[in-house]
C-alpha cells in the first residue's frame, strides 16, 4: 500500500519569498496534521488457499465427493457479486486518510535528522473471492482501518527548503469479515486485529513563517 499525502499542497510549496533562508532554523518540537489519498496495490491474481490435511500447509486441493477440483471456477482479487464467477468482482477500495503527527528534529549544518511519530485514520478495503462448483461464492475481506507509525526522517535544509527521506514501523488496525452464498458453511464472520510492517518516503516541506511550513509527502 502507498499513501500520498497533502496533494493539493504542491501549488503552495514554491509561493513565497527566501529572504531570510540564512536564518532558518529546523531544529526543535513540532505538531502537525496530515491529509492525502491512500491507494491500494492491484491485487488480480490473488487466490484462497486450502488446509484440508490439518497440517498447516495451505497447499490442498478441495475435492468434490466425486474427486474433481470443488473450486474449479476459480478466484478474483475483489469482492464476489454473485454466486456466478461470470458475474464478475468488485474493486477494492481506496480512501482518503487524515491524522496527526509529532516530531522532533536536529539541525547539523545543513544536515537534518529527527524522529517522527504519527496516528492516521483511513478505509481501504482489500478483498478475494473464490467460487464452487455448488455453486457458490466465498469472499474474505480486510479493511485497514488506521495506522500507527514512528519513524526517523534526515535531509537537507536549504533556507526555507527541506528535502528529506523517512522510514521506519507502522501497526495497522486491520478489520476482517467473510460472507458466502453457501449455507452449509460457517466461519467467523467478523474479527479485529493488528498488522505491523514498516513504511518508507520522502517529502519536500517548506516554511511558509518561522513556525509554520506546508509539506508534501509519499510513503
Amino acid at each position: 500500500m502507498t499513501k500520498l499525502l497533502a496533494t493539493t499542497a504542491a501549488l503552495a510549496l514554491m509561493a513565497g519569498s527566501a529572504a531570510h533562508a540564512q536564518e532558518a532554523d529546523w531544529s526543535g518540537l513540532y505538531v502537525g496534521a496530515h491529509a492525502g489519498y491512500t491507494s491500494n496495490d492491484s491485487s488480480d491474481d490473488e487466490t484462497l488457499r486450502f488446509d484440508t490435511s490439518l497440517d498447516g500447509v495451505f497447499t490442498d486441493t478441495v475435492r468434490t465427493a466425486a474427486g474433481a477440483n470443488a473450486f474449479s471456477p476459480g478466484f478474483c482479487g475483489g469482492a464476489a457479486t454473485s454466486s456466478l464467477p461470470g458475474s464478475g468482482c468488485k474493486e477494492d477500495d481506496e480512501g482518503f486518510e487524515f491524522g496527526a503527527r509529532l516530531g522532533y528534529d536536529w539541525q547539523f549544518g545543513g544536515f537534518v535528522l529527527g524522529p517522527v511519530v504519527e496516528r492516521s485514520r483511513t478505509n481501504v478495503k482489500d478483498s478475494v473471492a473464490g467460487f464452487s462448483t455448488t455453486p457458490a461464492q466465498y469472499t474474505f475481506e480486510r479493511k485497514l482501518k488506521g495506522l500507527a507509525a514512528l519513524r526517523l526522517r534526515g535531509g537537507y535544509a536549504f533556507g526555507d527548503n527541506l528535502l528529506y527521506a523517512t522510514g521506519g514501523v507502522a501497526q495497522g488496525d486491520v478489520q476482517h469479515s467473510f460472507t458466502t452464498t453457501n449455507t452449509a458453511n460457517t466461519f467467523v464472520q467478523r474479527g479485529d486485529d493488528t498488522a505491523t510492517g514498516y513504511q518508507f518516503g520522502g517529502g519536500y516541506e517548506r516554511k511558509l513563517t518561522p513556525d509554520v511550513t506546508l509539506g508534501l509527502e509519499y510513503l
